[in-house]
């Protein structure tokens, strides 16, 4: 390919694909991701996209990393095979970022930088849209813009969030390609197992927890006037988060 293709073209960023690389939209805290991305690079962590550099357009420029994502990703993650390939992968994630203590000059879309002695950069919006499959192979992690420094439990439990998943029966059959009501407990269980986890004490509350920081991160970047989260609250999306929570709540019987 010698074109230009666009992935994605929103108001607020325009990814094309031009050859074998991407170009996206740089921001304040692509330094930071940019050297999380490097440090993937030089241990040999082979599922992250590479960096090039910066364009004539002060577009950062990453290597394209080929195959199945966005909405065809929830279909790969549906059976327990899929499931496991997803927890492994976080997992591999977190051991290759586990020994980068980025500089404290760097910081992230939060305004936060360092790490703390228990934390280490979790991806921050690792779901199945943002995995790149190749069959039921999962070979690569997209938009590392929401990193930032956390525990390792806060990336289990955002994953859990959307493939246990803490959504309702009608929302799984007909968004999610289940074919039928998910085993959630089940689920739940067999990703901690796959990630390593000795026990399922307390994920159900640190689901709960990141949907209760999803609504402030979304309200806190509005208020701040960044996109998509000034259009997203401006369309509800608040609405439907509180309503997400509240249904975790409701329902954490079919989890515990």
């Amino acid at each position: 390919m010698t074109g230009e293709d666009v992935l994605q073209n929103k108001p607020h960023r325009r990814v094309v694909r031009i050859g074998d690389t991407v170009r996206r939209p740089t921001y304040p805290w692509s330094p930071a991701v940019h050297a999380l991305l490097r440090h993937l690079e030089a241990v040999g962590f082979p599922r992250a996209p590479r960096v090039l550099g910066v364009d004539e357009e002060d577009r950062e420029v990453l290597t394209y990393l080929e195959g199945e994502s966005g909405p065809q990703g929830w279909a790969k993650v549906v059976d327990d095979a899929g499931l496991t390939r997803f927890a492994r992968l976080l997992r591999d994630y977190h051991d290759a970022v586990a020994g980068f203590r980025p500089s404290d000059e760097l910081s992230w879309f939060t305004g936060e930088s360092g790490t703390g002695s228990d934390e280490l950069i979790r991806h921050g919006d690792f779901g199945p849209w943002n995995v790149v499959w190749q069959g039921e192979q999962p070979v690569g992690i997209l938009d590392w813009d929401y990193a930032r420094p956390g525990t390792r439990l806060h990336d289990v439990a955002y994953a859990l969030e959307y493939v246990a998943p803490f959504r309702d029966d009608a929302e799984c059959l007909e968004w999610l390609r289940y074919p039928h009501s998910p085993h959630r407990r089940h689920r739940l269980e067999l990703f901690a197992g796959v990630y390593g986890l000795t026990s399922t004490s307390g994920l159900v509350d640190a689901v709960i927890e990141v949907q209760r920081d999803g609504i402030e991160q979304v309200r806190k970047l509005a208020g701040a006037g960044y996109q998509p989260q000034v259009d997203w609250v401006a369309k509800g999306l608040l609405v439907e988060l509180t309503n997400r929570l509240a249904w975790s709540r409701a329902h954490r019987h079919m989890f515990e």
